[in-house]
């Protein structure tokens, strides 16, 4: 039985994860932010179902953009055994459009975020000299397309921080990876956050057009059963990542509907271990057993 800490519990990925792990008879502590507001329902479905079952989930409330609620939440945990980053959001349109102000928002949500939550459970993890931290990316971290610059970049961010993470903490027995989901039907898409400049972009109509296509495109994907588009794809993939011994969890793994750019994966994963050995720094490539 694990401790976990899951973030962004309101939908999707994290609600379902929450659920399945603690049916897997794991302890699990399921955050997000507003749980007494516009979350209230999303928590009070985690409770009732962890009391129905007799499971362990504890709700809290996390806002893991503010240092004080990571902090205030990280008080009531024990030692965490593995941290799952899923909390995230979206902004797509022009990268123009967008105030530096928007940016900034963004890149703190979806980068500055997943640290502040692992800066509040490292120290036991170091302390216990094990742990694993899976960091939610996206397919959007490994390829870019016109409207999501915004988005890539805290994606993008997100990956170098987390690869130079699971070197830094490997030799102290921590493991870090990186999953990537495609597209999948959870709020992800409703919830995009547009620049507040519409005039600027409007000047960017050639845009539009493609971002209403492509979420049509996703749209109909969804209604495909053949599709590769259950968020429990994902969830099944944090507990294959859990079960795996230490040592043995590949840093990226992809998740439904890639793109092509699993081949990109496949490609750099080569030279990115190459890299490692001509520092002599191989044995740094996750925890050893």
């Amino acid at each position: 039985m694990k401790k976990i800490l899951i973030t962004g519990c309101s939908t999707g990925f994290g609600f379902k994860s929450a659920m399945y792990l603690a049916e897997k008879g794991h302890h699990v502590f399921a955050t997000m932010r507003n749980m007494n507001g516009k979350n209230k329902k999303a928590a009070s479905e985690l409770m009732a179902f962890s009391n129905s079952k007799n499971l362990k989930i504890k709700v809290l409330e996390m806002d893991v953009t503010s240092d004080q609620s990571v902090s205030e939440a990280a008080s009531k945990l024990p030692i965490i055994d593995v941290l799952i980053n899923n909390a995230g959001l979206g902004y797509g349109g022009p990268v123009e459009a967008f105030s530096s102000r928007e940016i900034l928002e963004q890149l703190d949500l979806n980068i500055v975020g997943t640290i502040r939550v692992a800066k509040a459970v490292l120290p036991g993890m170091r302390g216990s000299k094990s742990g694993l931290i899976i960091q939610v990316s996206s397919t959007a971290g490994r390829g870019a397309f016109p409207g999501f610059g915004v988005y890539h970049a805290s994606k993008w961010g997100l990956e170098g921080m987390s690869e130079a993470m699971r070197y830094e903490l490997a030799p102290l027995g921590i493991d870090v990876v990186l999953v990537e989901p495609g597209p999948f039907a959870t709020h992800f898409f409703g919830n995009i956050v547009q620049p507040k400049d519409e005039e600027m972009a409007a000047a960017y109509k050639h845009v539009g057009g493609f971002l209403d296509g492509f979420g049509q495109q996703v749209e109909s994907m969804y209604k495909d059963e053949n599709a590769p588009t259950d968020p429990m794809i994902v969830v099944k993939i944090f507990e294959d990542l859990i079960n795996m011994p230490a040592g043995s969890r590949p840093l990226r793994t992809i998740a439904g509907l890639d793109f092509g750019f699993q081949e990109i994966n496949d490609a750099t994963e080569p030279v990115r271990k190459a890299g490692l050995a001509s520092m002599g720094l191989s044995d740094w490539d996750g925890p050893r057993s």
